[in-house]
């Protein structure tokens, strides 16, 4: 037995923005299944009648969730585990991990050394010092989580639900007839900083009712029988947390065989069973074998091998656990940690920056008088119209974006083509110059990386790809090149600025600052060529992101600024324009592209997506992944990606709401925005049948969209909105 039941689990709502969010929360649970209810506070006390109504607007209830004992789970796991021939040694500590050309192949412990070919670091909060034995990075930190256990109070049932009250940043549940309390302060204390006590495994510390005040105060008004109520236990245990607010799982980039599952941020029992499920399988497929970005180990980078960066930016996700979870929040810790040369000039402009994987990236940029901060909201926020004008400049002048933060690698080798031939679905052995947007594919078709291969020499291969998947997309490479042959790849991210140059006058611009031709026949699109700038040497790269003519530069990191400072200059005359990432989102959901980690994952395949284009499917040269893309092709699809547009454009999309074909659910949208070109808002997402999915599908259905609770009609598109024929982008 594990205790379990099924007592349902309510969120209350104390304010307007709250209450949106939960009903998009409601709405995103029905797009996966499912069922959340939007109670008035009447009803949701009548689920709760111990707690105080009289500042809640509403609640959420999940009839699904429940409870269980701790204690059991593991009880009934170990059991289970040792019904399959598992062995179970405790109190025995390990001391080092051996390995061998990248490999574990043990482990030391005082008893002696054990012998293995997969090791699973399930420490908890101290899977990192264990990590630090074989020389991964694990990052998570110790943070003190109090939380009150009273006697048994009258009117406490046993399926009472468990209550979260985020707006005073606690919960509440039953046990044994009384009451747990505890919540998440916004300051939270640290633990083990300089490591930890011996022996510590099944300690805890002293209560520190000082600190547990600020969340008494809060729930007593909610729950006014707490003042009463006797006392059993505060209870103080450290747990692990992470800097993202998700738990680490995964094959470390590392060690081969080295494997984590840890840093589950107090709900490891809830996420335990289907995190060890999913792991499982991960070892014995040798690949995820369901998209786990979101928990991947590879999601971290070179802020996370930073112990104190770490500390700040876990006790800041820590403190905003029921802090209103906002569309395009950004944190605020740990900030900056890598900036590009640019970031003083930019910053000087008006940049309101935003942070990803520890680079300082320009998400807007403020015009004199405005202060570059964002204003959160779920309606429209204060940095849009700004935004709005980026994306008008490189629609009709030209603009300028900082993308330095790419991630940049060289694979070179005598095989290095032949090698690339395998692991890229789209065909790689071209001329050199050529320049090849991909897609990198595990064994089910599904999409593992997304990136553009350029070549630079018949041996030689610059690949270029998103800021946040340098760690996953490099190990991925290095993991799946082919052994037998002569192929290495190397990290050159930090060698290398990227100044993107976008729009109908960005071929006048380059003209001017370089001597070297830019025209059509010197550097037509998919194609790359060197270009002086100033005292610079840079490679001109001819594609774009946005949907208009355009060019990415890049160029020795050291040079970028004066390159910069060129462009600026001669671009003045032709309403040249900084402008950052959210402009870049608008302008590639109207035209269409697509995005790694919402649109693509590796749950979707190419077929799916809409980019058979860029597959040599037909082709005799084999890849990976192609026996399950052709086997799709002869099946049939059972989802694929449209566009959708609300019949009203003021609505607000921000991706995760429910798609509906003729009142059907069919699935939920991907990625989300506004479209400031073709004036509406823009929507991404998988239509999913296991009838079949094609064409005459697509457009046969009546389609709506559910926007926080709201039913909206949609219209859906399977061409771009804007200029479906590309002719901008061929200038």
């Amino acid at each position: 037995t594990t205790g379990w039941k099924m007592n349902g689990g309510l969120r209350l709502a104390c304010n307007e923005s709250r209450m949106t969010e939960i009903a998009r929360q409601a709405t995103t649970a029905r797009s996966f299944g499912l069922e959340m209810d939007l109670l008035t506070p009447s009803e949701a006390k009548e689920l709760w009648p111990l707690m105080d109504v009289s500042d809640v607007l509403g609640a959420a209830f999940l009839p699904s969730d429940g409870q269980a004992s701790p204690s059991d789970i593991a009880q009934a796991l170990a059991k289970g585990a040792r019904n399959q021939g598992g062995t179970i040694l405790e109190g025995i500590q390990v001391t080092g991990v051996r390995s061998e050309n990248s490999r574990v192949t043990g482990i030391d412990t005082p008893e002696g050394p054990v012998d293995c070919e997969i090791l699973v670091n399930c420490a908890g909060q101290w899977a990192r010092e264990v990590g630090q034995l074989a020389g991964v990075n694990v990052p998570l930190v110790s943070v003190q989580h109090q939380y009150l256990i009273t006697e048994p109070i009258d009117g406490v049932t046993s399926d009472l639900p468990t209550l979260r009250d985020p707006d005073r940043l606690t919960y509440f549940k039953e046990e044994v007839g009384g009451l747990v309390m505890g919540g998440y302060e916004p300051n939270p204390v640290g633990w083990a900083q300089g490591g930890f006590p011996e022996n510590f495994s099944f300690s805890l510390l002293g209560s520190d009712w000082d600190h547990f005040e600020q969340l008494m105060t809060q729930a007593l008004p909610r729950v006014p029988a707490l003042a009463h109520a006797g006392v059993k236990e505060l209870l103080n245990g450290p747990e692990s947390f992470t800097p993202d607010g998700n738990f680490i799982l995964g094959e470390a980039p590392e060690l081969s065989g080295f494997y984590v599952a840890a840093g589950f941020n107090a709900f490891g029992i809830a996420a335990g069973g289907g995190a060890g499920q999913a792991l499982a399988q991960w070892i014995a497929g040798g690949e995820p074998p369901f998209d786990l970005w979101p928990v991947d180990i590879r999601r971290f980078g070179q802020p996370h091998t930073k112990l104190e960066w770490v500390r700040e930016r876990t006790h800041e996700m820590y403190g905003k656990h029921y802090t209103m979870a906002w569309p395009h929040e950004e944190h605020q810790s740990g900030r900056p940690f890598r900036c590009s040369p640019l970031y003083e000039d930019l910053k000087s402009q008006g940049a309101c920056f935003g942070e990803k994987l520890g680079w300082e990236r320009p998400n807007w940029f403020a015009p004199e008088g405005v202060v570059p901060k964002d204003e959160y909201s779920f309606g429209e926020q204060n940095w849009e119209r700004y935004s709005g004008d980026e994306h008008r400049a490189a629609r009709e002048a030209v603009a300028v974006f900082d993308q330095t933060s790419f991630g940049k690698f060289i694979v070179e080798g005598a095989d290095s083509a032949q090698a690339l031939e395998w692991i890229c679905a789209n065909r790689i052995d071209r001329p050199v110059g050529s320049v090849i947007y991909t897609q990198l594919l595990n064994s089910r078709g599904g999409i593992e990386s997304d990136l553009t291969v350029t070549r630079l020499a018949p041996d030689r291969f610059y690949l270029v790809t998103g800021t946040g998947f340098v760690t996953h997309d490099f190990h991925w490479i290095r993991r799946n090149l082919p052994e037998r042959l002569d192929a290495r790849i190397t990290d050159q991210t930090d060698r290398y600025a990227v100044l993107s140059v976008m729009g109908p006058h960005s071929r006048e611009l380059l003209s001017r600052a370089s001597p070297d031709s830019v025209e059509d026949s010197a550097l037509p699109f998919a194609a790359s060529r060197p270009l002086q700038v100033e005292s610079s040497s840079i490679t001109a790269v001819r594609l774009t992101y946005v949907g208009e003519l355009g060019y990415e530069l890049h160029i020795p990191i050291d040079e970028v600024l004066p390159v910069y400072r060129t462009l600026m200059a001669a671009g003045s005359d032709l309403g040249i324009r900084n402008a950052g990432y959210r402009a870049i989102e608008s302008l590639r959901l109207e035209k269409g592209y697509r995005a790694w980690g919402s649109d693509l994952s590796p749950d979707q395949t190419p077929l799916e997506a809409g980019l058979g284009w860029a597959v040599k499917l037909s082709s005799e040269t084999d890849f990976l992944g192609k026996d399950a893309l052709a086997q799709q092709r002869r099946q049939g699809l059972k989802k694929q990606l449209a566009c959708f547009t609300p019949q009203d454009s003021s609505i607000h999309l921000i991706g995760r709401e429910t798609i509906f074909r003729d009142d059907q659910r069919v699935g939920w949208l991907t990625s989300a925005g506004f479209g400031h070109t073709v004036g509406c808002p823009i929507g991404y997402g998988y239509v999913r049948n296991a009838e079949g999915v094609d064409r005459a599908y697509l457009e046969q259905g009546d389609y709506s969209l559910e926007v926080a609770g709201t039913r909206v009609p949609c219209s859906l598109h399977l061409e771009p909105l804007y200029d479906p024929t590309s002719s901008r982008v061929k200038g």
